[in-house]
């Protein structure tokens, strides 16, 4: 089978590494042969593979980065909407879903000539639903907002792909988060950024700005080999039960992945394979709770100004399946210090672009509303309609998001306070990579510090950089 799996633009190749890792596990390696493409040398907005049927369960487990994996059904070239109407006609859909299951249809595109793409959705929606008619003499029922099936179609300038989504709800609603926060960042987006800085479980990470706890989760899921999709996999039974506010309620185990919903995915063998990785994926769990009795021993630590962010990190480390509570104070990143005063270790941290550093003003629930229906916001080529000659809805929106941030940064309050942070790095966190996620480009300036290195990456429909900055050690006078 051939899949293509979605991940931020600016991950693609620590996606590639990542799949490469999942398809050298044991469990993985029973399932069949893996063939991944290579990491693509542009943004793509994700990576493919030639893999087993069931390696869409490992991947929906098991990728931190992934954002869907996508089931290739078919591919060709077309002119027009009726080249769309007879690929989509020709799929055997009844072999996959029945008429009695919802179905929602995505058409994206890159250069495509057609139109509309509202045309081309309807004329693919159509086919599928006339199959069905005519195959067992009922049609299913479209459903945009908690479908049982979802199918999604690319258009190029020539060719047309056609995939069902093996993942049902984004994979980076993990199921543990109680609440965005209101500096919202995607748990695939912060497990991606994790491993470009290359931190490793002996080294320390502290996030001064930790709000709602993502990135220090993330890597103590890690340390922990808790896979992304335990919760939603059903892994911990009634011992986990996921935040009622978990984005949407169908991020639970009852409903899971996208890919049991399938037919092919209730035959036996493909339960037996489903069994078998969750069993070998909870064995670890056990074996690492020895390495890792308690959060002290995870060399991870956090702090924030905001108490109410402070308890809400708390919660969703408990819903995490972590152990005990974190370590974290509630604390100004000013006066923060390292942790048990060591002299190394990763810093990483996502500014929230002033609205959570007690700068007072009179847009601050503005801004952050702005900033959460960003994150509701594609992500990625398969997420985002790009036609041809025309500015669309969700570029706008991005550009409206740039202006606003423009303005804020224009606040004397916040320009003095990453002066400040600037020095406080200088002073206090020697021997440290910092590395700092934000959509303001011109912040090694305003933190006063060269950086070392810049990634471009996108949170949400938000452009950013991730910077890296090396802090030298003082030298002794």
């Amino acid at each position: 089978m051939r899949f293509f799996v979605v991940c931020p633009g600016g991950l693609e190749a620590s996606l590639t590494q990542e799949l490469t890792n999942i398809a050298q596990r044991a469990d993985s390696r029973a399932l069949g042969k893996w063939v991944i493409d290579p990491a693509p040398t542009s943004p793509t907005g994700g990576v493919g593979l030639a893999a087993p049927l069931s390696a869409a369960m490992a991947l929906n487990l098991h990728s931190r980065i992934a954002s869907r994996v996508l089931l290739q059904m078919a591919e060709a070239p077309y002119r027009q909407e009726e080249d769309l109407y007879r690929l989509a006609s020709g799929l055997a859909w009844e072999e996959w879903f029945s008429s009695k299951q919802t179905l929602r249809v995505d058409v994206t595109a890159h250069r495509s000539p057609l139109k509309s793409l509202n045309f081309a959705t309807l004329k693919i929606k159509d086919a599928i639903v006339d199959r069905l008619r005519d195959v067992t003499g009922d049609r299913p029922s479209i459903d945009t907002a908690f479908p049982d099936v979802r199918v999604q179609a690319h258009l190029t300038a020539t060719q047309v792909t056609i995939y069902l989504d093996t993942s049902g709800e984004a994979l980076f609603k993990r199921g543990w988060r109680d609440e965005k926060g209101d500096a919202p960042l995607k748990e695939n987006l912060a497990a991606g950024i994790l491993s470009i800085t290359g931190w490793k479980p002996s080294q320390m990470l502290f996030d001064p700005m930790c709000g709602s706890g993502t990135f220090l989760i993330e890597a103590a899921q890690v340390l922990l080999a808790i896979p992304s999709g335990a919760i939603r996999s059903g892994m911990y039974g009634d011992d986990a039960k996921p935040s009622r506010l978990a984005y949407r309620p169908l991020v639970t185990s009852a409903h899971g992945f996208g890919f049991q919903r399938l037919k092919p995915f209730h035959e036996a063998g493909e339960q037996k394979h489903w069994a078998d990785l969750k069993e070998s994926a909870l064995a670890e769990i056990l074996e690492k709770r020895k390495q890792y009795p308690n959060a002290e021993s995870l060399f991870i630590s956090g702090g924030d100004i905001n108490e109410k962010l402070v308890a809400m990190f708390k919660g969703n480390w408990q819903r995490a399946q972590l152990p005990g509570l974190p370590v974290v104070r509630q604390v100004d990143a000013l006066a923060a210090k390292p942790p048990a005063g060591l002299t190394g270790g990763v810093m990483l941290l996502n500014p929230p672009y002033g609205e959570r550093l007690v700068i007072k003003g009179g847009r601050g629930q503005e801004r952050t509303a702005e900033l959460e229906d960003a994150d509701r916001e594609p992500e990625n080529r398969f997420e985002l309609n790009l036609e041809t000659g025309r500015q669309s809805a969700k570029r706008s929106s991005r550009e409206s998001l740039k202006r606003l941030q423009a303005q804020e940064e224009q606040d004397p309050k916040f320009v003095e306070f990453l002066r400040q942070f600037g020095q406080h790095l200088k002073d206090t966190f020697g021997g440290w990579n910092v590395y700092v996620l934000t959509a303001d480009m011109a912040l090694p300036g305003q933190l006063r510090i060269k950086e070392s290195k810049r990634t471009p990456l996108f949170n949400g429909p938000l452009e950013c950089r991730l910077f890296k900055f090396e802090m030298h050690q003082k030298r002794e006078s």
